[in-house]
């Protein structure tokens, strides 16, 4: 069973900035597809940003675009969100989802389509 580890989670003010970090225990990243959802309270869980194996196609959902950035580094063996520009409606709890796939460029939106999940890490935005 792959361990998903999730890190980088606070409390940050409206305007801040805060960088996730997740990590595929014993895996190597390479060989996944990474995505970030989150879950508010009272909320189904939704999409947020998706990477593909290579890195070289990421897509957002549209409440981040130009605010978030999804990002790799397979030497290192993370897959990172940065969130910028983070408004109260952001709070929620972050969660990062991983997908073995030969595919190199494809990104996977739905969270059907990921078999590996973190615990989560909170993300709390004060006005």
């Amino acid at each position: 069973q792959v361990q998903v580890e999730e890190s980088g989670g606070g409390l940050v003010q409206a305007g801040g900035s805060l960088r996730l970090a997740c990590a595929p225990s014993g895996r190597t990243l390479s060989t996944y597809a990474m995505g970030w959802f989150r879950q508010a309270p009272g909320k189904e869980r939704e999409f947020v940003a998706a990477i593909s194996r290579s890195g070289s196609a990421t897509t957002y959902t549209n409440s981040v675009k130009g605010r978030g950035s999804i990002s790799r580094d397979n030497a290192k063996n993370t897959a990172y969100l940065q969130m910028n520009n983070l408004k109260p409606e952001d709070t929620a709890v972050y969660y990062c989802a991983a997908r073995y796939t030969v595919e190199s460029n494809t990104r996977y939106v739905d969270d059907s389509q990921y078999p590996h999940w973190g615990q989560g890490t909170q993300v709390t935005v004060s006005s």
